[in-house]
């Protein structure tokens, strides 16, 4: 067909024409139009968990210096110089365990809440999820502790370091920070040289730390397999 031929018949149906082109036009910026909505909803919904999960690791701080806390008390408890200073440290402990509890209730709700506790407020029903049960645990460990008889300071010191370990594993199942360090990043994006540095420099010290105090107990020594742990 010639040019000309191609050019009268375009001109001769330049309505159908316009069509065609109008649809197509509009089917692309629907296209268009739905690629952006799903990347700018994408973006809110990262936004809005990179906002949780920066509670959740506010409160997961807390928990973690409480429980760190909470293992010391047990530790040294034999060295508070009377029964009311004791009794003092332990409460404050308490407290702050017990509100931790309820706090984290915001980002860890119970499990099958249909199926158990339904009596109960909103919050209470179903099963504690395992981070909150190794508070509790810990609370009434702390509860039970005296400054005189029962278990020894570091058997207590040593269950409740194995619940503060739940606490930290947990937490990093829902931080997920191996995803955010995909999303920015930062320790997998340095050179194998310069973790290697750094893998070495740590071994370094472990070194060093060992020939200044021989025989010390290296917990969770690093790129060693971990040995499974005991509730004393």
């Amino acid at each position: 067909m010639a040019t000309d031929d191609i050019w009268k018949m375009l001109v001769d149906n330049v309505g159908t024409v316009v069509t065609v082109l109008s649809a197509f036009a509009a089917v692309i910026g629907a296209l268009a139009s739905r690629a952006e909505t799903r990347k700018q909803r994408q973006l809110r919904t990262e936004q809005l968990r990179q906002t949780i999960d920066s509670s959740s690791l506010e409160w997961g701080n807390a928990a973690i210096d409480t429980l760190v806390r909470s293992a010391m008390l047990a530790r040294t408890r034999h060295l508070h110089g009377n029964e009311g200073a004791f009794q003092t440290a332990r409460t404050a402990t308490l407290i702050n365990i017990s509100s931790l509890i309820d706090r984290g209730r915001m980002f860890f709700p119970n499990l099958d809440e249909t199926k158990k506790g339904v009596e109960k407020e909103g919050a209470y029903r179903g099963s504690r999820p395992p981070i909150l049960d190794a508070l509790v645990w810990a609370h009434s460990e702390i509860q039970a502790l005296t400054r005189e008889g029962g278990p020894t300071g570091d058997n207590s010191a040593a269950f409740i370091d194995d619940c503060r370990r739940l606490v930290v594993s947990e937490l990093q199942a829902h931080l997920d920070p191996r995803r955010l360090n995909q999303v920015v990043g930062r320790y997998d994006g340095q050179t194998r040289l310069h973790q290697k540095q750094a893998i070495d420099r740590a071994d370094a010290l472990k070194q060093q730390l060992l020939t200044r105090r021989p025989g010390v107990s290296i917990e969770n020594s690093t790129r060693q397999p971990e040995q499974p742990e005991t509730v004393q």
